[in-house]
């Protein structure tokens, strides 16, 4: 029996393909969730783990969260994701990328891959010199859909920290809403911005100090060291780095009415989001607000496959529909008294047939 078959994020996936290339030094985890409702879609992480089995945890989570996310975005996707174990020095070689775009390919179109941590518009174009089954690459018509989705994933969590501060604090503005977000990078920078001119008072943090100490001289924020954000008195605590801060610490620690992020997987395991409902806080499950990039990845490769065009405009069609589906997840929530990634994940379990 494979080892993987017994670990605790393994979910009946229907593919965990193991990639070793020893002339390129790669080494690769590309898992396949579901693909029920087309086929599995989901970016590629390089990211270096000092314990190889994270990177397994990483891409069976991973991938299960695409599955979700994909199908409850509406996407005719599965979910998919792959993870390039980056060394310790965490260089990065076109002949890796090459390995790895033949190992797509050889599957034939069952797993589309995109941006993520550590990968790159140039990084896709790599990959796509080898396979067909890559999106996210950058295009020169402004008005079309292509390249990095980061903001796409930006403007939507942007959008769904506006509905639940609706919901919970009963405020259809942002201006002087607390912010606490963990993270500066893509995602989270460009979240900030968004709240900066909405009106919103940040606190910002990330591993890398400089950069959220830059971020908050430009939008007149603050900044406090990475380890301590998760204890800021806020409105609004916004996850935007990795996953699975949401444990029995990470959640005693909140000072927050409303978590609400761009991160994956922010629920350490799945007793952690009865955790958050039974303190009073409403959480936005993370593969419903920060679909926008898979969205606008997914829209871009769908018309390029049938040789359309996708608009900006039809992708932002789409990402409206984030906080109308959050408001439905926390009104049932609400009516059934399950927490609300209760309610997304069986409506998401539901839509895969699972």
């Amino acid at each position: 029996m494979p080892a993987f078959w017994t670990e605790a994020d393994y979910d009946n996936h229907e593919l965990v393909q193991f990639v070793r290339d020893e002339k390129s030094g790669l080494t690769a985890i590309i898992a396949l969730h579901s693909t029920h409702l087309g086929p599995g879609a989901g970016g590629t992480r390089f990211w270096h783990y000092a314990d190889p089995a994270g990177a397994l945890r990483d891409a069976l989570r991973l991938s299960r969260g695409m599955s979700y996310k994909n199908a409850m975005a509406g996407l005719p996707m599965g979910g998919g994701k792959g993870v390039i174990l980056a060394g310790p020095d965490r260089i990065k070689t076109p002949e890796m990328l090459a390995a790895f775009g033949d190992m797509i390919e050889s599957l034939g179109g069952r797993y589309i891959t995109a941006e993520d941590v550590g990968m790159s518009e140039p990084d896709m174009v790599a990959i796509a010199q080898r396979t067909r089954y890559v999106t996210g690459l950058p295009s020169t018509d402004e008005s079309a859909a292509g390249g990095d989705p980061g903001p796409f994933t930006a403007k939507g969590v942007f959008m769904g920290i506006k509905a639940a501060v609706r919901h919970k604090l009963g405020k259809d503005s942002l201006e002087g809403v607390h912010v606490a977000m963990q993270g500066t990078g893509s995602v989270g920078g460009g979240t900030a911005r968004l709240l900066a001119e909405a009106g919103a008072r940040l606190t910002l943090a990330d591993v890398d100090a400089g950069r959220a100490a830059a971020l908050a001289g430009e939008l007149g924020g603050e900044t406090v060291a990475a380890d301590a954000i998760m204890d800021i008195e806020c409105d609004v605590f916004s996850p935007c780095a990795l996953g699975a801060i949401l444990d029995d610490a990470g959640i005693a620690r909140l000072r927050a009415p409303i978590v609400a992020g761009g991160a994956n997987n922010q629920l350490a395991r799945p007793q952690h989001g009865p955790k958050l409902a039974a303190r009073g806080i409403l959480y936005a499950p993370d593969y419903v607000i920060n679909g926008g990039g898979i969205i606008a990845v997914a829209l871009e490769y769908l018309a390029r496959r049938d040789g359309l065009r996708c608009g900006i405009a039809e992708v932002h069609a789409k990402l409206d529909e984030i906080p109308v589906r959050l408001e439905t997840i926390w009104a049932e929530a609400d009516a059934s008294c399950r927490s609300s990634d209760q309610v997304a994940d069986a409506m998401a379990q539901r839509l895969i047939g699972r």
